[in-house]
């Protein structure tokens, strides 16, 4: 039976890997609740109904790809 240790570098690699997940996520929210704001802005909206309802189909798209992202690596 082998002591099966990490290695630093495969550590620092899914760190590095995490990292980047975390990266994408904001921007996937950052991009949908631009969008959603410009369309309010177009249309000289009072509520920002667009901006909250892109802002939320972005959490829901960037929590996908996050699940998507770990139980990938996981295999």
């Amino acid at each position: 039976m082998k002591n099966h240790k990490p290695s630093p570098n495969r550590s620092l690699g899914k760190y590095a890997y995490f990292t980047g997940v975390g990266f994408q996520m904001i921007a996937i929210i950052g991009v949908f609740t631009y969008i959603g704001f410009r369309i309010d802005e177009s249309r000289n909206s009072e509520v920002l109904l667009w901006t909250a309802l892109f802002a939320l189909a972005g959490v829901c798209i960037s929590i996908y790809t996050v699940i998507r992202a770990v139980t990938r690596r996981g295999k």
